[in-house]
């Protein structure tokens, strides 16, 4: 795992992981919970042809917030981290909500997004479309006194697996806890209902849309649509996995994403 580096991102301090290489720049962007350490398997799978950059988005892991978790304040924190750190084009993944931030920079920036590679991230996020696009965390706990404690807590809430909600969790003065905000992500979360469509459509360069087919959060009827109508993406499925590909079938996504970039 590469050391932790920050960068003065409009007036905020991100966080960062760069993985390092020779290889062509990928920069990754985690979804709603998430950190950047995440892509760590990812980023040695696809070594030493990529150097994978991954972003800590506003209000997750170590990155400072402001208050404004809004879609277009994501996506501007990424054109702006790109330009200060003098890269683009460059090929840009995606989980989820950062797979929305993902294309919607492509639309809004293209001069900054060579290629997209989208995990789960749907081009409409309400219902009945999106089934489950806002997942309630108003009740989990502040602290824990052991990481055990903190899973036990969150797993009796209704989460199957708290794995990937944990590797945001960090032991504090006063016992384990997570290093996001549960209010901002039931704020962040509702600002990315909405319809997507327009910016899915909008940007040209290849696409890689990679979907789960037990998701609970992105229909395969969505994920065929938007292949179908946007030209230049590639559909992969993967049967037996849910809304996080990366996890279930690390190998394969990996795979997914090499051979997606290969081509390019």
């Amino acid at each position: 795992m590469p050391a932790e580096r920050h960068a003065a991102v409009r007036g905020l301090r991100l966080a960062y992981l760069d993985f390092g290489g020779p290889g062509e720049p990928v920069l990754a962007l985690h979804g709603h919970f998430g950190r950047a350490r995440m892509f760590a398997p990812l980023a040695a799978a696809l070594a030493p042809g990529h150097r994978v950059i991954a972003l800590e988005q506003r209000g997750h892991g170590h990155s400072e917030r402001d208050g404004d978790f809004t879609p277009d304040a994501y996506v501007a924190d990424a054109a702006a981290f790109l330009r200060d750190l003098g890269l683009g084009p460059v090929t840009v993944l995606g989980h989820s909500m950062g797979g929305v931030v993902a294309f919607r920079l492509a639309a809004r920036h293209p001069d900054l997004v060579r290629a997209l590679v989208v995990e789960e991230g749907g081009a409409l996020n309400r219902p009945p479309d999106a089934p489950n696009p806002v997942l309630d965390v108003s009740g989990w706990p502040r602290r824990a006194a052991t990481l055990t404690g903190l899973r036990r807590e969150v797993e009796s809430r209704g989460i199957p697996d708290a794995s990937y909600f944990l590797e945001s969790a960090a032991e504090h003065p006063d016992g384990w806890g997570f290093l996001f905000d549960p209010a901002d992500m039931m704020e962040s979360q509702r600002a990315l209902i909405g319809d997507w469509w327009p910016d899915w459509l909008a940007s040209t360069c290849p696409a890689l849309l990679v979907h789960g087919r037990d998701s609970f959060v992105m229909p395969t009827a969505m994920a065929v649509e938007m292949a179908e109508r946007r030209p230049g993406t590639v559909l992969r499925e993967f049967p037996g996995c849910g809304h996080w590909v990366h996890d279930d079938d690390p190998d394969g996504f990996a795979d997914a994403v090499r051979e997606f970039l290969a081509a390019l």
